[in-house]
């Protein structure tokens, strides 16, 4: 039977004039032993049901799916038009490990996929997984935050970043299914399933029919961790909680778009911590501010479910002092404020949300709650804006980002002191173009900003201070700073100076609808009029394709090691919570 199981393949070769059009999971997938997934093979054209043959190590696949597939004569498209047919079955399982080989074939059409089955070890290694995410987070977010948070002295840092010291590395593979480029959604898809998919897609397959909620799912961690135990699960983000990476923990959409559906995803699996942005999708339509369009109060359901609201910093405190193991924190109707708008200048929407938590308060009550489970737990906590400000070209407020998202992994750290069954992954989910080239010196003479940009021996040091001791610079514009530059970008004003007056809009909207440079910075002293290298409807920086760096301590850390693809770093997280262990090997352990 292992023999026979051994493969499972979709041949990607035509035979005659048309191509079946997709098998799903792709070729190469990796696929969690016992967890469920969706098969769908497409047609271009119309088959006969009496034509259609699926092979499974070249016997009939009845014999090791155990099930039939549904056969869909024609799946229509846009304008009605028809796609062809398709055979489809949900919810199928592979219990055993191996390479499988199915081979689809009708028509004169034959595919092929191979699909890697995985198990895990029987024993757990960590009883609790701490996943922190800075979205975008790059190299140079990491140098840029450690020069600007301790400084620096005769070319060493005066002091390291939590991150710093995680003892295993590896650099992780970002491209989604479709393209070397990637966004947030398929990117953390990618590791909270095992699964790639294609851009903008959350915990599917991305088929080719319209309809953004029928395409093939993959189960998420948080599923899985319903399906196998009892372990508790927390969701923490400083954006909309409703946004793609905190949505990739629970959701299956083709459309990171659909949030008012995300939410009722989010309820459906009901993780005991989520803590964020967003609450305008959890409000019925008849609600001021509500983005909904219909008239389901998710804030009630969750209420009924027994979970305590927290909507400022002060009724997180308090939720945190409750038994009810459940808090429900929505702490803004969008994006949460950026820690340097919050802390220091109090721009953007401060004023409006006067009293939110950061993300350290979010991490330390998600952990303080979580962690009266005794079967453990699971905790993701995503930086949004190290992304949203980079996206903007607002190095400074990118950076300040990174601060905090630190201090969130020192949190994380602390915790592990006195819980070492803690394992700690620490990544992005993609990368940016920023780079750190020098330092930006105001003392230079003149008014022209571009020559008070200091590079090799003429950058020297900058003089940031934090003279209250709490990590952040006192300034975010000391006469000597950091020179933070971008790699692609729209038509811009560059000014070569932290955005003050609130987060930076490089560009805006013509009558053509086209994206040209804000002229809001035309008349800035020093300011320079930048030539965008991206197309012209894209009004901000785009995704690098760069790879990202994944730290880790912790048992079950050793796994990560080398180059990996964000969908290998899902089995590893399996891996730790002995996810894929059989039936057999757990009636073993007990």
């Amino acid at each position: 039977m292992r023999t026979l199981l051994a493969a499972l393949a979709v041949t990607t070769m035509l035979i005659g004039p048309s191509q079946a059009a997709g098998i799903y999971p792709l070729d190469r997938a990796t696929i969690l032993a016992g967890s469920p997934f969706d098969f769908k093979a497409e047609f271009a054209g119309t088959v006969k049901p009496e034509d259609v043959r699926v092979t499974v190590n070249g016997q009939d696949y009845k014999g090791v799916f155990g099930k039939d597939v549904e056969f869909v004569a024609s799946e229509k498209g846009k304008d009605n038009k028809d796609l062809g047919s398709a055979v489809l079955l949900r919810g199928l399982t592979l219990s055993v490990p191996g390479s499988y080989k199915v081979e689809v074939s009708a028509g004169g059409q034959s595919r092929s996929v191979t699909w890697d089955v995985f198990g895990t070890a029987a024993t757990p290694k960590a009883k609790n997984i701490i996943f922190l995410l800075g979205d975008g987070l790059t190299v140079a977010n990491r140098t840029g935050a450690r020069i600007m948070s301790k400084g620096m002295t005769e070319g060493k840092a005066n002091g390291r970043l939590a991150m710093d010291d995680l003892d295993h590395m590896a650099f992780i593979g970002t491209s989604s299914t479709d393209a070397i480029a990637t966004d947030s959604a398929n990117t953390m898809s990618a590791y909270m399933t095992g699964h790639k998919t294609a851009v903008n897609a959350l915990g599917v397959y991305a088929d080719r029919t319209p309809a953004s909620l029928d395409d093939p799912r993959v189960e998420t961690i948080a599923e899985a961790l319903r399906r196998t135990g009892k372990k508790s699960i927390g969701v923490v983000s400083t954006a909309e909680i409703e946004d793609a990476t905190p949505a990739a923990v629970v959701s299956h959409t083709r459309k990171r778009a659909d949030k008012a559906e995300i939410v009722g995803m989010f309820y459906d699996v009901k993780p005991e911590i989520i803590l964020g942005g967003g609450s305008a999708y959890f409000l019925p339509k008849s609600t001021t501010g509500s983005k909904r369009k219909d008239d389901k109060d998710y804030i009630q359901l969750f209420k009924d479910a027994g979970y305590t609201l927290a909507t400022d910093k002060d009724s997180l405190a308090a939720a945190s002092g409750t038994n009810t193991g459940k808090i429900l924190g929505l702490f803004h109707t969008g994006n949460m404020d950026v820690a340097l708008d919050r802390n220091l200048l109090k721009k953007g929407t401060v004023g409006k949300f006067p009293n939110q938590p950061g993300l350290v308060d979010m991490t330390q009550s998600a952990l303080d709650q979580l962690s009266k489970n005794p079967e453990g737990f699971f905790l993701m906590v995503e930086a949004a804006s190290v992304d949203k400000m980079s996206h903007a070209q607002d190095g400074e407020r990118s950076l300040y980002e990174t601060i905090e998202f630190d201090k969130a992994v020192g949190v994380a750290r602390e915790f592990a002191k006195t819980h070492p069954d803690t394992l700690i992954v620490v990544t992005g989910d993609h990368t940016h173009s920023m780079s750190v080239i020098g330092t930006i010196d105001d003392s230079k003479p003149g008014t022209d900003m571009r020559e008070k940009v200091g590079i090799y021996a003429e950058a020297g040091f900058t003089n940031y201070e934090d003279k209250d001791g709490d990590g952040y610079p006192d300034k975010i514009d000391p006469s000597k700073r950091l020179a933070v530059v971008y790699g692609n970008y729209p038509d811009h004003y560059e000014t070569f100076s932290p955005k003050l007056d609130g987060p930076y809009e490089p560009a805006i909207q013509n009558e053509k609808k086209e994206y040209v440079a804000n002229p809001a910075y035309k008349d800035v002293p020093g300011a320079v009029f930048v030539q965008g290298n991206i197309p012209r409807n894209n009004d901000s920086t785009a995704h690098a394709v760069d790879d990202v760096v994944l730290q880790a301590t912790g048992p079950g850390a050793e796994g990560f090691k080398g180059y990996l693809e964000e969908s290998d770093v899902y089995r590893v997280l399996a891996d730790a919570f002995a996810l894929g262990a059989s039936g057999a090997q757990k009636a073993q352990m007990q």
